[in-house]
Parts: structure tokens; C-alpha cells; sequence
């Protein structure tokens, strides 16, 4: 197993690349959002360097000379960690340690994985990091590794890369690799086995870009004791409880990992087995941080990944959240006015959750559907199971038959006209 062992702060330089068609302000935008991963992963911040490039240098991504005078800022800031908001290639990362043996040059999608690590608790969720950690590490692994991450530590070394020369043997990790992926099948299967039998029940998958508050909204409404922390990535196991929307609708809701621009693919491929909740649901609520600067690229960023998924194509409602962080009321319709079919609620605060459940409750009515069916009084388990997890509306005996007119979901119906069949 990959160990996780609490590192002390290390300073830290961001490098953003201005590419054509960017502009300086995005790219403040995204260092921002550098910043508060590399805060999450233990990091203090130095500073913060842009360049603007026309094409991508293979060997260093930003130019030679740049690198050189990148590294040199950091000897003299004393920076031990540079982070690139780009992923770099495993032959860039190895040019930046041939030319400094001192500084350790991470790009986004290793720092994301170094923030997973340590926020991984359950089997499961260890599992589908460590996969996802070996399968990034091994084009990385070279003997410069080795070299510096025994003298260094640190973020993005939790796995230990260069503790002895047998951890970065590359056969041993393509073992390790193999196993995690058959130990990921079984939980795979093991959460088939759950999905199944929680067929017949309406399924609400709660989405959102990282620490927008989808795990406060999922405990104010089920009441269940989750872990809740204003940081990236607090939440990464995938909690399903019900809720009642009232006495004939109850659902069962799910809360995921949450989702942020340029999520390493490794993460998302190991990460299938939970993010599967979204694509099985009935209907997905679509969490965004109202108070955002950035609301609009972080709506794009969710639904790039949906579709990515193939979950586009599922029932959504948008919900605006945190509406307590603003004071300016002219914000908030501005807001309003430019996601004009969002529910506006604070989960912090419990405000407007009675909306947002009449919203999915509609959304459940569209779903329903209403049918009569006739059974042999013979068929007694067949007539047991047909009144399970729908809602009853007409029962009548007859001589030889009962009659049932019964309403639910759409895949519960379908349920049952095929046990019927």
C-alpha cells in the first residue's frame, strides 16, 4: 500500500502558461484554483509566475531559457516545489530534474492525486487512488527520481517514489498495477450487486465542481452525520442514503466525488465504480458555488465531464448553493436571471430546501408512470412483488383475480411488467 505520512509546509512557486487564445486573466483565474489545491496538499506559496507562449516546448513546455531562469527564482526564494497548472510529460519532468537536482517539479494532475491520496479513508476509495497514482507514477520513474525523492520527501512523493531502488522497480509497479485493477473489478461487482437491488427506487445523484457544498446539501437534507470541510476534495467515498420527499416518494440519494478542470483521466478511468452512481440515477442535481467568480468555467468544467461519462443525457436540476456568502442582492439576480431554471438555496443555513424538493418532485412526476395489472389469486408472490416500491392507487378482488392500478418510476414499472411477462 502506498503510505501517507503528514508532511511538513513547503514553499512552493505556481507557473501558468499564457497559450493563444488565453487570455492573463483566466489564467490568474486557474492559479487561483492552483493555489488552493497546492494550500490543500500542505504547500505555502512563494509566488507566481506567467508566460506567454505560441507553441509548447517538448522538452521543457515553457522555453529553456524561461526554465533556467524558473529554477534560478526558486534557489533564491528558497523553493523547494514548483507546480505547473498543465500536465507536463514524464520526458519534461525529467529534463526539469536533470537541470536541478534541488527542486521537485510537479504538474496539476500529480498534485490532484497527492491531495486524493491523503484524503482517501475506505478501502475503496484507497484502491482506485492508488491505481490511478501507480498508473501516472510509472512512465515518470527514473533514477533522477529516486535520487531526489529520497533526499527530499514531500508533496507528491506520499507513495514514497524513491524511498528504496525495489519501490520504483518498474515490474513491481506494473504488479501492483494488475492487482489494484482486479481488486477494483471486485468492488465493481460488489456495487452492481447494491445498484441491483436498489433498482425499483428513484435515484438522485448530487454533481458539483469540488467545495461547493454538495456534502452540506446531502446532510441538511437526509439528516446522515457526513464528513463536511471547506477544502478541495473533502468528500471522496460516495454516500447513498434515502429521503422522503413525502409519504409516497422516497429516493435514494447519492453524494460523489467532486468534480474540477483538468481532472487527471487516470483519476476519472479508477474512479468508474463511484462515479457510476451518476450514471444509474433518475435524475442528477447539478451543484454550483453562486458566490463564484468563476461560476460559468466551472459549469462547463461539470459538464464536460457528464458528458464524458455519457450521463448528458439523464433529467438535471441546477442548484445554486452558498447564497448566504452574498450580501449584494443585485448579484444575486444577476445570478438568477442567468440560470433562470437554478434553484437558489444556502445548505449551510437550511434556506429554500422546501423548493428544491417540490423541484424534484416534479421531476419524479415525469418520471411516473400509472398501470393496471391482473393477477390469479394463485400468483400470490407475483402480486406481492408487484405492490413493492410503487404506490398503490386501486385494489379490487374480483372471484378468480385482483386488480391493481399501481404508480412509480419508470424503471420500477419496467421491473415489474417483466416479472409479470
Amino acid at each position: 500500500m502506498i503510505e501517507r505520512n503528514n508532511v511538513g509546509q513547503e514553499k512552493a512557486l505556481l507557473v501558468g502558461v499564457i497559450q493563444p487564445g488565453m487570455t492573463e486573466s483566466q489564467i490568474h483565474e486557474h492559479l487561483d484554483e492552483l493555489e488552493l489545491l497546492a494550500e490543500t496538499a500542505g504547500a505555502k506559496i512563494a509566488g507566481r509566475i506567467t508566460q506567454r507562449v505560441s507553441k509548447i516546448n517538448p522538452a521543457t513546455f515553457i522555453g529553456k531559457g524561461k526554465a533556467e531562469e524558473l529554477l534560478n527564482q526558486a534557489k533564491e526564494l528558497n523553493v523547494k516545489l514548483i507546480v505547473f497548472d498543465d500536465e507536463l510529460s514524464p520526458g519534461q519532468i525529467k529534463n526539469y530534474h536533470k537541470i536541478s537536482e534541488n527542486v521537485k517539479v510537479l504538474d496539476r494532475s500529480g498534485l490532484i492525486l497527492d491531495i486524493f491520496q491523503k484524503h482517501a479513508k475506505t478501502k475503496e476509495a484507497r484502491t482506485q487512488v492508488d491505481l490511478a497514482y501507480m498508473e501516472y507514477l510509472l512512465p515518470r520513474l527514473t533514477r533522477q527520481w529516486t535520487h531526489l525523492e529520497r533526499q527530499m520527501g514531500g508533496i507528491g512523493t506520499r507513495a514514497g517514489m524513491g524511498e528504496t531502488q525495489i519501490e520504483i522497480d518498474r515490474r513491481l509497479i506494473r504488479t501492483r498495477i494488475s492487482k489494484l485493477k482486479k481488486e477494483l473489478t471486485r468492488i465493481e461487482k460488489e456495487r452492481d450487486t447494491q445498484s441491483y437491488r436498489r433498482q425499483s427506487e428513484f435515484r438522485v445523484s448530487l454533481v458539483g465542481y469540488t467545495n461547493a457544498g454538495k456534502s452540506t446539501l446531502f446532510k441538511a437534507l437526509t439528516g446522515s452525520d457526513v464528513y463536511i470541510q471547506d477544502q478541495l476534495f473533502a468528500t471522496l467515498d460516495t454516500t447513498v442514503r434515502q429521503l422522503k420527499i413525502d409519504e409516497s416518494h422516497p429516493i435514494l440519494l447519492s453524494d460523489t466525488v467532486g468534480f474540477i478542470r483538468k481532472l487527471p483521466h487516470n483519476l476519472v478511468a479508477s474512479f468508474k465504480s463511484t462515479l457510476k452512481e451518476v450514471l444509474e440515477a433518475d435524475l442528477i442535481l447539478v451543484m454550483l458555488d453562486i458566490s463564484s467568480s468563476q461560476i460559468e468555467d466551472h459549469i462547463q468544467t461539470i459538464e464536460n465531464v457528464l458528458k464524458d461519462m455519457g450521463a448528458q443525457e439523464i433529467p438535471q436540476i441546477l442548484v445554486l448553493n452558498k447564497v448566504d456568502l452574498l450580501t449584494d442582492g443585485n448579484m444575486i439576480e444577476k445570478r438568477q436571471r442567468e440560470f433562470p431554471d437554478a434553484v437558489t438555496v444556502s445548505a449551510k443555513q437550511h434556506l429554500r430546501l422546501s423548493e428544491l424538493k417540490s423541484r424534484i418532485l416534479g421531476k419524479m412526476e415525469e418520471n411516473f408512470q400509472t398501470i393496471d395489472l391482473e393477477f390469479p389469486y394463485d400468483q400470490g408472490k407475483t402480486i406481492a412483488h408487484a405492490q413493492e416500491g410503487v404506490e398503490v392507487l386501486k385494489r379490487e378482488y374480483e372471484e378468480d383475480r385482483v386488480k391493481l392500478k399501481i404508480r412509480g418510476s419508470q424503471s420500477r414499472i419496467n421491473q415489474i411488467l417483466s416479472a409479470v411477462e
